[in-house]
């Protein structure tokens, strides 16, 4: 597909949101299900030990740097403008690159694991020898992970969404089906984590498969390094962004720890920790906007900019519902979910989280066309104009409203920072302008609704104000379709007659 055009399509993107989220959906539900199965197998304190490592695997992918996002746009803004050919150097240089900084960091966590688990971790005398040999096992699949995110976006750029969740899915099902099966024949450790490292390296293999035929004359001989720079200058940024957004995520439970109590923070903590699950949606969708915004951003600018228009208006369609579920049943689901005491701490907590995570999942449209016209160092600077506004806003709320307040702080940063993002993509990039400004609307009948459903009183009188809302955001969104999507609605047999022919 390198026509930009049809890249930043509407069949397109559906098809790549439908992929990432099915590939990202069906390991989590099996992770879900089979949790308490491998908390019994390995018991808590094998069990804590487990999630440390899986932990500390994962902070691994910070020694991408960025590149695997950057490989994306940089292959796909080549594809676009018909330079194919020069993506085989380009990847084979990062590569190789990634490989060399990940076994040196790969080989530091080895020689300091004796000193982790001895020194740092309170790990029982008994357990300390099969903890240390998971761990080193385990910092084999630290390579891995770096070389997956990059192979990932490579087909990301491709946009072999399909192919590429195919091959994803199996493997991430045996993620998390292996450990239980192995346990049942060695219980040990060490044979989890030898699974986890075989599922980590059938990934690789997998992905490596499907980008050779994308990648023709491929050699690890003549590689120019230099290529790799530009990459790691806006990988960079976009490492920082992600990391400084992390650290704002956790940034409020520490505060709540210091000024008021553990209590309160698991009150505050649990409910954010279950409306950032609806993150799964926003991802799927901004996995298959950067590539379509990257490859068509310069030759495309009319496609684009109804791109970014049906990302954002796919995103709200989808997290709404979650977030009028969030916000009208929040006693009942914590209820239902942790018992009456929980609801009683963290249902108004959860009301408002639900209103801000509306806010947060839409700003990853934006984000993805910031990123694809390769201006990640506006977002970064906007999360730190952020970390200094509401951290402080929320250090002021906290003894006035108690947790409630750390829960508006949020909500208002995230409401904030998804203004800013499609306000800074209007002015780095002018034709999106009437795309963010088209937006307005279905944004607004959709947020303010969802925030004026906190002042209803009782069950009955927030299903009814939900359903209004619901209602309002759908006019409103049709009315926001670009008018290809409005006749596709109307008259879809019309339509595919048109595109036939």
């Amino acid at each position: 597909m390198s026509d930009p055009t049809a890249r930043a399509g509407a069949r397109a993107m559906v098809s790549g949101v439908f992929w990432n989220a099915l590939g990202r959906g069906l390991p989590l539900m099996l992770a879900l299900l089979l949790t308490p199965v491998l908390v019994h197998q390995l018991g808590l304190e094998r069990w804590g030990l487990f999630t440390l490592a899986l932990a500390l695997v994962g902070v691994f992918g910070v020694f991408d740097f960025g590149v695997g996002q950057a490989l994306t746009r940089a292959v796909a803004e080549r594809i676009g403008a018909g330079r194919a050919e020069e993506a085989t150097g380009l990847v084979a240089a990062a590569l190789a690159t990634l490989a060399g900084i990940s076994l040196v960091a790969a080989a530091g966590l080895w020689l300091a694991v004796p000193a982790l688990v001895q020194r740092l971790l309170s790990v029982p005398e008994a357990l300390q020898p099969q903890a240390i040999a998971a761990f080193r096992v385990m910092a084999l699949a630290a390579p891995l992970v770096v070389l997956n995110a990059a192979l990932w976006g490579v087909l990301a750029a491709w946009q072999r969404f399909r192919v590429a969740n195919l091959a994803t899915i199996p493997v991430n099902i045996f993620y998390y089906l292996g450990p239980v099966l192995v346990l049942l024949v060695w219980d040990s450790l060490v044979g989890v984590m030898l699974a986890l490292v075989a599922c980590r390296l059938a990934n690789t293999l997998s992905y490596i498969w499907l980008v050779r035929p994308l990648l023709p004359g491929f050699s690890w001989r003549g590689i120019r390094l230099r290529l790799v720079l530009p990459l790691l200058k806006l990988g960079g940024f976009m490492t920082f962004t992600g990391l400084a957004t992390q650290a704002l995520l956790y940034a409020d439970r520490f505060l709540i720890g210091a000024m008021l109590s553990l209590s309160a923070v698991a009150f505050y903590a649990t409910p954010l920790d279950l409306v950032l699950r609806v993150w799964i949606l926003p991802v799927a969708v901004a996995q298959t906007l950067l590539p379509a915004f990257a490859g068509a951003f310069l030759s495309a600018p009319v496609a684009t900019a109804a791109l970014l228009r049906r990302g954002a208006l796919a995103i709200m369609a989808m997290v709404l519902p979650a977030a009028l579920l969030l916000v009208v049943a929040a006693g009942p689901l914590l209820t239902l979910w942790l018992g009456a005491e929980f609801a009683a701490g963290g249902a108004r907590v959860l009301q408002i989280l639900g209103v801000g995570i509306f806010f947060s999942c839409l700003a990853f449209a934006p984000n993805a066309l910031l990123e694809a016209i390769g201006r990640p160092d506006a977002v970064a600077l906007l999360v730190l104009a952020e970390a200094a506004i509401f951290l402080p806003l929320a250090a002021l709320l906290l003894p006035v409203l108690g947790i409630e307040g750390a829960a508006i702080a949020w909500a208002l940063r995230a409401a904030t920072d998804v203004l800013a993002k499609l306000l800074l993509a209007a002015r780095l990039y002018r034709p999106a302008a009437p795309a963010a400004l088209g937006l307005a609307a279905p944004l607004s009948v959709a947020g303010l609704g969802l925030a004026a459903l906190l002042a209803l009183p009782s069950l009955p009188w927030l299903l009814g104000g939900g359903a209004v809302v619901l209602v309002a955001f759908l006019l409103a969104a049709y009315r926001a379709l670009p008018e290809e999507d409005r006749l596709a609605l109307r008259h879809p047999r019309q339509l595919l007659r048109l595109r036939s022919a």
